[in-house]
């Protein structure tokens, strides 16, 4: 088989863990499998480089900043090919650009727009091991760009697309894909299969095993992904194409994301295009906006609320003050998060919504926002209330079983 594997930071977070990958890798390989491993940098070196940057600079250039975070991933590529040349094993450690990887000039948030395979069909043709360094690639211009938080997944889905591998391992410190964070409740279930809508949406609201655009990108190029723990041999869990089976299922996880906040437009100017005016300000400052309520038009006048990542939040501030006297008031509020009940099944089952809102009214858990699509049901509630919520939702739909 033709397999491209990753490791993520945890799983190559030291020289010993990085020797045990190297033990995994030469297993697979000992098995007559065609590899291609792409690597993270070591678990806790990207927010180090970070700090180091942010020493001289508050806001250091995006340039800099691809060419200092891009080296974390090629110190693990290198020391896991030498690792691997010790073992006696062909291994060729490669940097984004030298695996062809070239994406658009959006620098620390690069998106790829095409591989070119032929140095990594050479080596793989030689009987080497390519170990890739992810989360980088290179632009028209010949700059080195990254991919953005987790981007090491997206570069193995899209090595994997474009080798037109047989399958891609994604190797973490978790064992696969669970019901809901075992850390918040114990009796979470680890699923055997999941499709990729519903891992998307759990991906996108919150769960941190796989990054969301890895996610939408399998399901483009029908990549089939394998969660697993670098630490154990476990079965892991299948991501691939929703199938008749995985319907009868009405509900597979429940997600939790405490990176939430909530913005309130009070006597909000009820004209044409105001709401587009607002928007249109928040995209151009690349703030990503969630959920949206808008209440009916009242003299003249209506409130608008949204909700945006903490993280933006102080640049939402900014792009919204300049609306002056169209917006009467604002309002903001960070002590808030978002649970979500995710599954394939909700399309041809019927009360879904209606059980998660009664659970959370019997638990006097008070919803402030709603957005629901054919497989997920969204809440903002407040968030001292969000790992009860998600116990509570996990125990209403039985997922424990």
């Amino acid at each position: 088989m033709r397999i491209v594997q990753k490791y993520g930071g945890t799983s190559v977070g030291s020289l010993e863990r990085i020797e045990n990958v190297a033990r995994r890798v030469a297993r697979a390989r000992e098995e007559g499998n065609d590899l291609v491993v792409v690597v993270s940098a070591m678990s806790g070196e990207t927010n180090k480089l970070i700090e180091y940057a942010h020493y001289f600079s508050k806001t250091p250039s995006k340039r800099e900043m691809d060419i200092l975070l891009s080296s974390g991933e090629r110190v693990t590529a290198s020391l896991l090919a030498i690792a691997l040349q010790e073992m006696g094993y062909g291994a060729r450690a490669l940097t984004g650009r030298q695996a062809g990887i070239r994406t658009d000039s959006t620098h620390t948030y690069a998106r790829i727009e095409s591989i070119d395979t032929s140095a990594i069909e050479r080596e793989l043709a030689e009987g080497n091991i390519v170990i890739v360094a992810g989360f980088q690639g290179i632009n028209r211009e010949g700059e080195v760009t990254t991919l953005g938080r987790g981007g090491s997944d997206l570069s193995a889905v899209a090595l994997a697309g474009a080798l037109h591998a047989d399958a891609c391992e994604i190797y973490s410190d978790v064992d696969g894909v669970y019901t809901t964070d075992p850390r918040i409740e114990p009796k979470a279930r680890k699923l055997d299969h999941i499709s990729y809508d519903e891992m998307l949406e759990l991906s996108s609201l919150g769960a941190k095993v796989l990054q969301n655009r890895s996610v939408e990108l399998a399901k483009k190029m029908g990549v089939k992904i394998i969660a697993k723990s670098s630490f154990s041999d476990g079965p892991g869990t299948i991501i691939s194409e929703e199938d008749e089976s995985m319907e009868e299922v009405v509900v597979s996880g429940i997600a939790l994301d405490k990176n939430q906040a909530r913005v309130s437009l009070r006597d909000v100017t009820d004209r044409p295009g105001i709401a587009a005016e607002i928007f249109n300000r928040l995209a151009e400052e690349q703030i990503n906006v969630d959920m949206i309520i808008q209440n009916a038009s009242r003299e003249g006048t209506t409130n608008l609320g949204f909700t945006v990542p903490q993280s933006e939040l102080e640049r939402a501030k900014k792009a919204i003050g300049g609306f002056g006297h169209d917006i009467g008031g604002t309002d903001y509020d960070e002590n808030v998060c978002k649970v979500s009940i995710v599954g394939v099944g909700m399309k041809s089952h019927s009360g879904i919504a209606a059980k998660a809102f009664s659970t959370m009214a019997e638990n006097n858990i008070n919803i402030e926002m709603i957005s629901t699509s054919e497989i997920k049901v969204s809440m903002i509630i407040d968030e001292k209330y969000g790992e009860l919520a998600v116990r509570v939702l996990h125990e209403a739909y039985d997922l424990a079983k």
